[in-house]
C-alpha cells in the first residue's frame, strides 16, 4: 500500500527531522525551482570552473618550474595555490550538488546519518573562505612587493610563500570545522540543493555567531584587499608620475593597474551580494520566504569569482592587453595614446634583480646595485 502524501509529511516532519537538521522549515518554504532548470547551474558551474581553473593550473605549474629560484616565484605559488583551491572547490562541491540532483534532492534518503550535509557544507565554507583569505594575502604580498621591493626581493622566499598557504588553509579548515567541533551539524539549505550553516530561523547565539564569523572574515578579507591594492596602484601612479621620461617602466604600471582594478572589481561584485546577505540573516534573523531565493542568487554570484580568479590573475596579462590595445586603436583611427613598447616584461626585470643578487660581491654593493636597478626601472614586478 502507498504512502499517501500526508503520511509522508507527517514522516518528514517528525521521525527524520534528526536527520535532516533545519528539516522543520523546508515544507513551508517554495524557495526551489524547476529541477530541469535547476540541474544546469551546477553543471555549467562545475565544468567551467573546473576547465578554467585547469587551464590556469597547468600554465602556473609550468611558469613556476621555469622560474622557481627567481623572485617570481612567491607570486607563483600564491596564484598556483588560488587555482588549485578553486580547481577542488568546483570538483568536491560540484560533484556533491550533482549527486544531490541526481537523487532528486531526497535528502532523507541519501542523508541519513547527517555525514553528506556535514561534509557538503564543511566543503562550501572551506573552498568559500580559503580563495578570499588567499586573495588578501596576495594584495598584502604584491603591496609590500611595489612598496618595499629591496626587502620583498630578499625575504620573501618559497619556503615562506608554502609556510603561509599551509597557514591560511589550516585556517580556513579550522572555521570550516568549528560547528561540528561544537556539536552543532549543517542544514539543508531551503531549496534542498545545498548544505550550508543555519540560514532559517536563526535564533540562537551561537548559529548568529557562526554567520558572522564567516561573513566578516569575508568583508574583512575583501576589505584587505581594495586597501592594498589602493596603496599599491596609487604607488604605480605616483612611480610613473616621477618617471616620466622611463619608457621600460611605463608597461609595467599598465599591466599591473589594470589587474589590480580587474581583482578588486570581480571580487566585491561576486561576494558582496553573498556575504551582505549573511550578514543581514545574522543580525536580524531570517523569517522571509524570499530570503531563500536571495542566498540562493547570492551564492551563485560568488561561485562566479571562482571561476573568473584565473582569468584575472593568469590570463589578463601583457599579451592579451597588447591584443586589446591594438583593437582600441585600430576603432579610434590611431588617436589612441600611443604606449611604449612592451620591452622589458616583469619576469626579465625579475630575473635583473635575481642575477644582482646572486652576483658574488660584497652584500653592501648588492644592496646599492638594487636600489640603483629598483630606482631605474621601478622594478615593480606583478604579485
Amino acid at each position: 500500500m502507498k504512502d499517501s502524501p500526508t503520511s509522508i509529511t507527517m514522516l518528514f516532519n517528525s521521525s527524520d527531522r534528526r536527520t535532516l537538521p533545519g528539516s522543520e522549515s523546508l515544507p513551508n518554504l517554495t524557495c526551489h525551482s524547476d529541477h530541469r532548470v535547476s540541474v544546469i547551474f551546477p553543471v555549467i558551474f562545475m565544468t567551467v570552473g573546473i576547465t578554467s581553473n585547469s587551464l590556469a593550473t597547468g600554465i602556473l605549474i609550468k611558469a613556476y618550474q621555469r622560474f622557481r629560484k627567481k623572485s617570481k616565484a612567491s607570486f607563483l605559488l600564491f596564484a598556483s595555490g588560488l587555482v588549485i583551491t578553486d580547481l577542488f572547490g568546483h570538483l568536491i562541491n560540484g560533484a556533491i550538488a550533482v549527486f544531490v540532483y541526481a537523487n532528486n534532492r531526497d535528502w532523507i534518503r541519501i542523508n541519513q546519518s547527517n555525514i553528506l550535509c556535514s561534509i557538503f557544507g564543511m566543503c562550501m565554507v572551506f573552498f568559500g573562505l580559503c580563495p578570499l583569505l588567499l586573495g588578501s594575502v596576495m594584495a598584502i604580498e604584491r603591496c609590500i612587493g611595489v612598496t618595499k621591493p629591496i626587502f620583498h626581493s630578499t625575504k620573501m622566499t618559497s619556503k615562506h610563500v608554502k609556510v603561509l598557504l599551509a597557514l591560511v588553509g589550516l585556517f580556513a579548515l579550522l572555521i570550516a570545522s568549528l560547528p561540528i567541533l561544537s556539536l552543532r551539524t549543517y542544514e539543508v539549505q531551503a531549496s534542498r540543493t545545498w548544505c550550508f550553516l543555519k540560514t532559517e530561523q536563526v535564533k540562537e547565539w551561537a548559529d548568529r555567531c557562526y554567520l558572522l564569523l564567516f561573513s566578516g572574515l569575508g568583508m574583512l578579507s575583501l576589505s584587505t584587499s581594495f586597501i592594498c591594492n589602493a596603496v599599491t596602484g596609487l604607488t604605480l601612479i605616483r612611480v610613473k608620475i616621477k618617471n616620466k621620461q622611463n619608457r621600460q617602466g611605463r608597461s609595467h604600471h599598465f599591466e599591473m593597474i589594470i589587474q589590480l582594478l580587474a581583482i578588486m572589481c570581480v571580487s566585491c561584485i561576486c561576494w558582496s551580494p553573498f556575504l551582505l546577505t549573511l550578514t543581514n540573516i545574522g543580525i536580524y534573523g531570517n523569517n522571509s520566504k524570499e530570503t531563500c531565493k536571495t542566498v540562493l542568487y547570492a551564492l551563485r554570484m560568488a561561485t562566479w569569482n571562482q571561476i573568473l580568479d584565473p582569468w584575472v590573475y593568469i590570463l589578463l596579462r601583457k599579451a592579451v592587453l597588447k591584443k586589446l590595445y591594438g583593437i582600441a586603436r585600430s576603432f579610434c583611427g590611431g588617436k589612441v595614446i600611443n604606449l611604449p613598447s612592451w620591452e622589458l616584461s616583469s619576469i626579465k626585470n625579475s630575473l635583473k634583480v635575481s642575477a644582482i643578487s646572486e652576483s658574488p660581491v660584497s652584500p653592501k654593493a648588492n644592496k646599492m646595485s638594487l636600489t640603483k636597478t629598483f630606482s631605474a626601472d621601478t622594478n615593480l614586478e606583478l604579485k
